[in-house]
């Protein structure tokens, strides 16, 4: 079965910071002609500064702008089970493809706590659920014995790992080797390559907003059997990732480099990172260093 490349794509906003749908549809467009899956509503997508209804509104146009050309992926995930329970039904009846579940945040959790978290929202919708893991951001981790759990059960189809170490990944793919139908998708993007030649069903991809051909020749060269195009797809992922990222935040420095190269997409909602002249400069000459924008 050939492996899956999913960005998680960026929301779209007006200078008012109200979504601007036109521009975020013209961005999921972007990323099927380049040949890869969507998941909106994530870190990348500015999720926690949208409202209920904002996320739900998402989620409809993306699925309608895809129009069943490539799989759609949403994020439900919320601090309390409650509201990820209503997001997660609103996700169901829209029909897209596979819910991710972010870990709670702002509230402490145990792993018993996680398991009835995510069991009960499982249970809740026939949409397959994805565990999404990234502790940076939400404090709570989902231990791979605790991955191993929710495995078994019949609603839960996987795991997004974005803890951005080889070893947490490593573990989820070993559950994901001893369960069937247990599918692990990649966050860091220095190791999509790694994570498909180590059993990954695919990655999900902040970069690829900046860059989806490259992402999108990384799976190619995968599934098509031409490691050396994945190899060099790769590298040069991975040195623009370096460049980039080593201006502040990931995320921001993503959503920035995309505005460089297509002021439609807008700012991110405050309070995030306000861009600046220095760092915009600093961009766009990573931009034109790696051919993204024509040099000078």
């Amino acid at each position: 079965m050939s492996k899956k490349a999913f960005v998680a794509l960026v929301t779209c906003f007006n200078e008012d910071e109200t979504i601007n749908f036109e521009a975020t549809r013209a961005q999921v467009r972007r990323q099927v002609e380049a040949g890869n899956n969507i998941m909106c509503a994530g870190t990348n997508g500015d999720f926690s500064a949208l409202t209920f209804d904002e996320k739900v509104k998402l989620a409809e146009a993306v699925v309608d702008e895809v129009n069943g050309q490539v799989d759609v992926i949403v994020n439900a995930g919320m601090p309390a089970t409650f509201e990820t329970l209503k997001l997660a039904r609103e996700f169901d009846r829209i029909g897209v493809n596979a819910i991710a579940v972010i870990t709670p945040f702002f509230i402490a959790c145990t792993q018993d706590g996680l398991i009835r978290h995510f069991s009960t929202v499982a249970d809740a919708v026939k949409t397959p659920i994805y565990l999404y893991d990234i502790p940076a951001r939400t404090q709570n981790h989902i231990e791979p014995e605790t991955a191993r759990t929710l495995s078994a059960h019949g609603n839960i189809a996987g795991i997004k790992d974005s803890g951005g170490a080889k070893e947490t990944l490593e573990a989820y793919l070993a559950v994901a080797r001893d369960v069937p139908g247990f599918e692990v998708y990649s966050g860091p993007d220095h190791l999509v390559l790694w994570s498909l030649q180590n059993g990954a069903a695919g990655c999900i991809s902040g970069l690829g907003n900046a860059i989806p051909q490259v992402l999108a020749g990384i799976l190619n060269g995968f599934n098509t059997g031409d490691i050396a195009q994945a190899e060099r797809q790769q590298a040069l992922f991975t040195a623009f990732r370096t460049d980039l990222y080593a201006l502040g935040f990931a995320p921001a420095m993503v959503k920035r480099a995309l505005y460089v190269q297509d002021a439609s997409v807008g700012a991110s909602r405050q309070p995030a990172l306000l861009p600046n002249a220095e760092q915009d400069a600093e961009i766009t000459a990573i931009l034109k260093r790696f051919d993204i924008i024509a040099g000078a």
